[in-house]
């Protein structure tokens, strides 16, 4: 579907952002969707509200299941890596009896949700799950945080990071094709959109964020049935499905647009793309 020029068939992709008028366009249209999205939870109450629903009684729960890139790392509208606009998610929610106008700053998986539902609804969460219920935060104030957090992409590219205090470090095992660093690290609190890169100067905050992440890992497998890791079952399969297959006619579009330096270390970082099959 996607094309850098226009297409009138889609109005609504952007193409190809040339300047900051496309790109006021393109964060224009983004904010009228959540406009749109909030017009109708809005209907949705009245309609409760008409048919005589309490209010207090309501159970609303609104949230999403990835964020969006919008400049970070050159990329826009996509979901495409394993950084802070991607992974962070909007989670709204209204319960009987919650404190009212609490907003909770800690770190929270998504999958944390079924725990705390069930939590709130007085059933004990089995213990096979990996979330962890919030449910204390929700209805007496008490921040019940995560140390950290990992997030994974294995779409477009293969990469896992560790949120952690203000930082977010990156590591990356397919770059799928942008030329990602293997680390990169970057202080959230100073730099939201992610623009200064700080692994190089910074190789004692990296090695806290790798010990995350592997710490991560084993307890991961260690409570697997099986003795597989998703991220690296993509990998054996030859990379994320968005880049797989394409680099050769990647080249040749870098080549034809002026942008045929970055095709030498393509080719050494993926060999086995330019290799004759036989």
């Amino acid at each position: 579907m996607y094309h850098a020029a226009p297409d009138p068939n889609y109005p609504r992709q952007p193409g190809e952002i040339r300047d900051m008028q496309d790109l006021r366009k393109m964060i224009d249209g983004y904010d009228c969707g959540i406009a749109y999205m909030d017009g109708h939870i809005g209907r949705v109450l009245d309609a409760l509200e008409k048919k005589g629903v309490p209010f207090e009684d309501l159970a609303i729960i609104v949230t999403s299941d990835h964020g969006e890139n919008q400049g970070e790392f050159g990329i826009y509208g996509e979901h495409a890596t394993a950084d802070h606009p991607t992974c962070h998610i909007p989670m709204l929610i209204k319960w009987p009896g919650c404190k009212q106008g609490r907003v909770d700053e800690g770190l929270h998986y998504n999958l944390d949700l079924a725990p705390t539902v069930a939590d709130l609804l007085g059933k004990r969460p089995k213990p096979t799950w990996d979330g962890q219920s919030y449910a204390p935060s929700l209805l007496d104030g008490k921040d019940a945080p995560r140390d950290f957090l990992v997030l994974s992409q294995c779409s477009h590219v293969c990469q896992r990071s560790v949120r952690f205090g203000d930082y977010l470090y990156v590591r990356t095992y397919h770059d799928g094709y942008h030329l990602f660093p293997q680390e990169m690290l970057f202080d959230l609190e100073k730099d939201p959109w992610q623009q200064q890169d700080l692994a190089e100067g910074r190789p004692e905050i990296c090695a806290e964020g790798a010990r995350h992440l592997l710490d991560w890992h084993d307890g991961m497998l260690q409570s697997m049935r099986y003795e597989t890791d998703p991220l690296w079952t993509v990998m054996r399969e030859g990379g994320p499905m968005h880049a797989r297959g394409f680099l050769r006619n990647y080249c040749k579009r870098l080549e034809e647009t002026e942008r045929g330096w970055a095709v030498p270390e393509l080719k050494r970082r993926h060999p086995s793309e330019f290799r004759e099959k036989g």
